[in-house]
């Protein structure tokens, strides 16, 4: 059963509501119930002001963060949001003009600069201003809630008002230049990530694993007791792989090193070269995709490498252990290219023009990576080490420390039907780390999701929940008090309908998932 909630606009014009910030909670018209047992606060985050002045923003990823509350109290929904205020933030306000660089826009001379200051200094030209514009998500770290992006930055929020408590430095506890804003958790609070750190005089790279304790010492303690679990060197460390998240098992960090490269001498000279940081990250079909895997609790990087044909690769669904073997489940694609589609000047494209853009778009699915464990000297070469017969993956090792990986598909043939998935969720709290039957996520049979999906593992099959001119955002799973069944609980999205001539509702979805 879908419910669906709206708030009023209090008259705002469509193309100006995402620039308004709702500082008081606004009161809702729910249609239909809401389950009496959630109770609490729907966090996101996202780009929401793409303009200051005369001067915008080129990509989607560019845009000032703007964080949403939705909070839900028996069988009631109020909403409100505010601007981060980032430094970017009130630079760009306090000029009316873009003043910080973002990924895919560079921030033009200040024209009441000094010419010569400008122009004359090499200096100028190679340091870039790093964002912390945080636009990603809501994490969490030691009990706090943090908005975070891929930069060094993060910004501790309070989550009841949404007001920014604290500018967080990543480097200033530990030896790494930014981390993902896609965290994992384990049961008892300790936090895994990954970041990197570069060397300047050699323009090299590092990737890192960090941990993150689950306790804190005292009562203004943010990232203190942070440390490096382990480091990995890149095949390039001139070129490395750019990575928006990672996986995590029961015992093991993997990370996905994928043809997705940076090259960090456009990186940094992105500025002398006039071009934004985007034009430096590009997409390499000639190289291999590896899987490293971190043993968690001792720090070891294992020495065997698992390989497969060049994808790219946003978000993981899930990662678990079983019979002597490593389950990778993720979201992937066999072209890299996705990230320069998502340009404002095409999402801002209707019709046939929008059509155009999408069809030249690689399609996102679900897939299984099955990555034996106990590979040893004695292993057999080139034949299948893959004996689950539930599984169509096969793993072969090749040489002494080289598996050559093949994967299977999550999906049925339907799933084409609704543009692949991304954006996947799982029944994190449970069934993170674990086997487990049912994941969701968007359709995209366009640049934003237009579907709901919900996928059973067991048969493969595929439930969908579509409304045309509905654009639904990541699904969040919530699990019934008392559930017993895995899929026992409602999805929230929060849904926009742009195709209203004056008005902008947001909405959220509840679907009561049916059992086994």
């Amino acid at each position: 059963i879908f419910k669906i909630v709206e708030f009023p606009t209090q008259g705002h014009k469509r193309c100006k509501l995402c620039e308004q910030e709702t500082l008081e909670p606004i009161s809702t018209e729910v249609q239909g119930t809401i389950p009496t047992w959630i109770n609490g606060n729907l966090l996101r985050n996202g780009p929401g002001k793409f303009e200051f002045g005369n001067t915008h923003y080129n990509h989607w990823f560019d845009g000032m963060a703007m964080l949403h509350q939705f909070k839900i109290e028996e069988g009631r929904v109020t909403y409100k949001s505010r601007f981060l205020q980032s430094d970017a933030f009130k630079k760009n306000s306090e000029r009316d003009r873009i003043m910080v660089s973002e990924f895919g826009t560079l921030a033009m001379p200040d024209p009441c600069k000094n010419f010569f200051q400008r122009f004359l200094s090499p200096i100028y030209f190679l340091i870039t201003d790093s964002t912390d514009n945080a636009s990603v998500s809501f994490v969490k770290y030691k009990g706090d809630y943090y908005v975070s992006t891929e930069t060094n930055f993060m910004h501790k929020v309070d989550p009841e008002s949404l007001e920014s408590v604290e500018k967080v430095d990543w480097s200033k506890f530990i030896a790494v230049n930014g981390a993902t804003a896609h965290p994992h958790y384990d049961p008892d609070g300790t936090t895994y990530n990954m970041g990197n750190s570069y060397g300047t005089r050699n323009l090299s790279a590092i990737y890192n694993i960090i941990k993150v304790p689950p306790e804190r010492t005292e009562a203004t303690d943010t990232l203190q007791g942070a440390k490096v679990l382990c480091s990995i060197v890149p095949a390039n460390k001139s070129c490395p792989s750019y990575y928006h998240s990672f996986a995590m098992s029961e015992n093991y960090v993997v990370f996905i090193e994928q043809p997705i490269k940076m090259d960090l001498l456009k990186i940094v000279t992105c500025k002398l070269r006039g071009k934004p940081l985007s034009e430096g990250i590009f997409w390499d079909p000639k190289q291999e995709t590896v899987f490293h895997l971190i043993d968690k609790h001792t720090g070891q990087v294992i020495s065997v490498k698992y390989y497969t044909k060049a994808l790219s690769n946003f978000h993981q669904i899930n990662a678990f252990e079983e019979d002597g073997f490593l389950m990778l489940d993720i979201c992937a694609s066999d072209d890299g290219q996705a990230i320069n589609n998502y340009l404002i000047q095409n999402l801002r494209k209707s019709g046939d023009a929008l059509d155009e853009v999408s069809v030249k778009l690689r399609t996102v699915f679900p897939r299984r990576f099955v990555l034996p464990l106990s590979v040893t000297m004695d292993t057999p070469t080139g034949q299948n080490l893959n004996t689950r017969p539930s599984s169509t993956a096969t793993c072969v090792k090749i040489s002494k420390d080289k598996v050559l990986c093949q994967h299977e598909d999550l999906h049925g043939d339907d799933l084409h039907e609704y543009g692949g998935l991304e954006f996947p969720q799982i029944n994190y709290s449970r069934y993170n780390t674990r086997q487990y039957r049912y994941f969701y996520g968007c359709g995209f049979r366009h640049l934003v999701g237009d579907s709901l999906l919900k996928m059973d593992l067991k048969d493969k099959s595929l439930k969908v929940w579509y409304q045309r001119g509905l654009y639904p955002s990541e699904p969040v799973f919530v699990p019934s008090p008392d559930a017993v069944d895995e899929d026992d609980g409602v999805i929230l999205s929060v849904v926009l309908t742009p195709t209203q001539v004056t008005l902008l509702f947001h909405n959220i979805i509840y679907d009561r998932a049916a059992g086994p």
